[in-house]
């Protein structure tokens, strides 16, 4: 889960995008100002930000599980994610969905909701697999899942994960620092070599 502090970070990997990949993700080819308008625009009390990090702490993949303003439908959400081009094929879109829809059904959430381009086919194939209905209407489709009642396993089941999940992200935060650490340390002896040789001239 990803709170208000990683903003930067989901703006970076947005803006990373190009512009089809855009076009997928918002329906639109978003501009610059655009995405960052959305960006600001995120509610990280009333919807869920999740997010997969690579060791460099880069975010290579983001869903957001938005849920509706009105509480007439309270009981439903809508899903929406976005893979970095080198780190697709290797299942993280589905890994997120999994995530959000177990944290949807943990939440009360009975109804979760997918709109997408008909030439989305990565997203639409990960709804198909979870078992969703799809129904194109020429070039948008909308998916549906109806998601189970939450149980106490789901619920242990959400909790586990996200602990798993927050260690795994501070493990890589302290491996970068100590990389980097030791990227400071040789670089200093590199100058301190450099300085000798020239005085040993």
């Amino acid at each position: 889960s990803l709170g208000a502090n990683h903003r930067d970070r989901i703006l970076r990997h947005l803006l990373a995008l190009d512009s089809g990949d855009r076009y997928l993700r918002f329906g639109y080819a978003a501009q610059d100002t655009q995405v960052q308008r959305y960006v600001q625009s995120l509610d990280f009390d009333r919807d869920e930000i999740f997010g997969i990090y690579n060791r460099k702490l880069e975010l290579i993949a983001v869903a957001h599980l938005a849920y509706p303003c009105d509480p007439s439908f309270e009981s439903c959400a809508e899903f929406g994610v976005s893979v970095l081009p080198g780190a697709r094929g290797r299942g993280y879109g589905a890994r997120l969905f999994d995530r959000a829809a177990m944290h949807a059904a943990n939440d009360g959430i009975r109804m979760l909701f997918i709109h997408a381009l008909s030439e989305n086919d990565a997203m639409l194939r990960i709804a198909r697999k979870a078992g969703a209905v799809v129904q194109q209407d020429g070039t948008e489709s909308e998916a549906y899942l109806q998601l189970p009642a939450s149980t106490l396993d789901s619920q242990v089941k959400e909790m586990i994960e996200e602990q798993v999940a927050q260690t795994d992200y501070l493990i890589k935060v302290q491996a970068k620092q100590f990389w980097t650490f030791l990227d400071n340390l040789q670089r200093i002896r590199r100058d301190l070599v450099d300085t000798h040789e020239r005085w040993s001239e």
